[in-house]
């Protein structure tokens, strides 16, 4: 934490070499097509996942790779505690940054995590006891305490910084006046920060950000979606390749759009480097790392604001409530597993952008489906019925998604591909928790605008029963 005096201070000793800055991110789960290079199907358990990876060298980097000083912001969240243990676990000097917003907007929308997450403290003290690797914690906010990021990174100088400190649900962001405008200023404001505190600390820190498919816009670009960037025709036949063009569908999205367009700025103007990552929908729980101590458990969110759809699924069949399948279901999304979204960062860390080149972009999913297709899969599973509900969201019934993910293949991701028998981890750890459940939150709770909220206003909380 910071003290009083402003001084960094530790929740451990400073021994860590390796800074983390991880922002809580939700991230939306996309539907399934074929036609990905060097996928796999999923092992029957997340125990027996293959990573590729690599025992670990003798001067405890995984793989022969350099060790590097990482800092991790949103270090806390759902997406940035796995990807910080993983790092720590491959041998790399981590240290983890999160102001715990998304504690706090548990506490806002009366609604926990399913699964019993710990205090930060007792988090990196039980990774301590099980792996005997050091992992720092502080408690920073990147879009306002400016000159404590400036050093903090002065301080560590780190070779990567980690950036997942963004409010992460579309949903959310969707809710009110108020949590519009708070998604804004907290993300932008906290990526302007990050480029020019990297700038202004003189260190030549390697930013990667997690980034979100949906800048893109789905099924809009009438083909394969490229990395990033988009070979195009411009007046006079002259040819250009340029960054794809933004269609934002939450104010979410459009400030991952607006992120963009930051580092684009920057780079060209100061020639930091970035590597922006448009993920795709999240789901999995637990990873080979959360797993070695109840008290490393990864958070699990089920409600209608940031449980991601694949989990809100496999979660509702487990408590024998009908899938919450909104509109026809016709919507196609990309997905990817927790495990393999820390796999893509160190993938991305050990190959930045050279001083000078453009922003990287990577397109991290593994593979894609359609919304009820993922249902489908689900309720024959687990037997319960699939239920179309009202959509709350602005966006086309139906839609088609062609996407390139060439770059993280060719540099040895193998990714895990939906499959019923990797859908028993998720369903062990809703029944083991299930009585956390508070079944009022499972209907949405966010609507795009006033049409839709009317449309959805048929929609009664009470009414879900579940199996506890």
């Amino acid at each position: 934490y910071f003290s009083n005096n402003q001084h960094l201070s530790y929740l451990e000793p400073p021994t860590m070499k390796f800074v983390l800055l991880i922002a809580t991110l939700t991230t939306p789960v996309a539907a399934f097509t074929t036609g990905f290079s060097s996928s796999r199907t999923a092992q029957l358990s997340l125990k027996k996942f293959q990573l590729n990876a690599e025992s670990v060298a003798s001067d405890g980097v995984a793989n022969g790779t350099d060790k590097k000083k990482i800092i991790v912001l949103g270090g806390d969240g759902f997406c940035g505690w796995p990807t910080s243990l993983y790092l720590s676990d491959q041998g790399h000097d981590v240290v983890v940054v999160d102001n715990l917003s998304r504690r706090n907007i548990d506490t806002e929308l009366g609604c926990d995590s399913l699964t019993p997450i710990q205090p930060p403290d007792v988090r990196v003290q039980a990774w301590k006891e099980v792996s005997g690797k050091d992992m720092k914690f502080v408690n920073l906010d990147v879009a306002k305490e400016y000159d404590l990021l400036v050093q903090l990174i002065k301080e560590e100088k780190p070779d990567s910084i980690v950036h997942f400190a963004e409010q992460r649900a579309a949903p959310y962001s969707m809710k009110t006046s108020k949590t519009k405008r708070y998604t804004v200023d907290n993300n932008v404001s906290g990526s302007n920060n990050l480029c020019c505190a990297v700038i202004d600390s003189d260190i030549d820190a390697h930013i990667v950000h997690l980034g979100t498919m949906g800048v893109y816009g789905y099924g809009t670009s009438g083909g394969e979606i490229p990395e990033g960037y988009i070979d195009v025709i411009l007046p006079g036949g002259r040819e250009a390749n340029i960054l794809h063009p933004a269609y934002p569908g939450s104010v979410y999205h459009a400030t991952k759009c607006l992120d963009a367009l930051l580092f684009q700025f920057y780079q060209k103007n100061d020639q930091i480097r970035v590597t922006d990552l448009h993920q795709g929908i999240v789901w999995g729980t637990n990873t080979p790392q959360t797993i070695k101590d109840e008290r490393l458990i990864n958070r699990f969110d089920y409600d209608g604001d940031y449980g991601t759809v694949l989990n809100r699924f496999l979660m509702q069949g487990a408590m024998g409530v009908p899938l919450t399948v909104y509109g026809t279901g016709g919507q196609t999304r990309g997905f990817i597993h927790i495990t393999d979204t820390a796999r893509c960062i160190e993938i991305a860390i050990n190959n930045p952008p050279a001083a000078g080149e453009r922003v990287e972009i990577f397109n991290q999913i593994a593979e894609t489906r359609r919304v009820r297709d993922v249902a489908k899969l689900v309720a024959d599973q687990t037997n319960v019925e699939v239920n179309l509900l009202p959509n709350p969201r602005q966006e086309a019934a139906e839609n088609e998604l062609d996407v390139s993910n060439r770059k993280f293949c060719s540099l040895g991701l193998d990714p895990i591909t939906l499959d019923a028998a990797l859908f028993d981890e998720v369903t062990e750890v809703v029944n083991k928790y299930k009585h956390r459940c508070d079944p009022t939150k499972i209907l949405p709770a966010s609507f795009w605008n006033k049409k839709r909220a009317e449309e959805c206003a048929t929609l009664d909380p009470s009414s879900v029963k579940v199996n506890v």
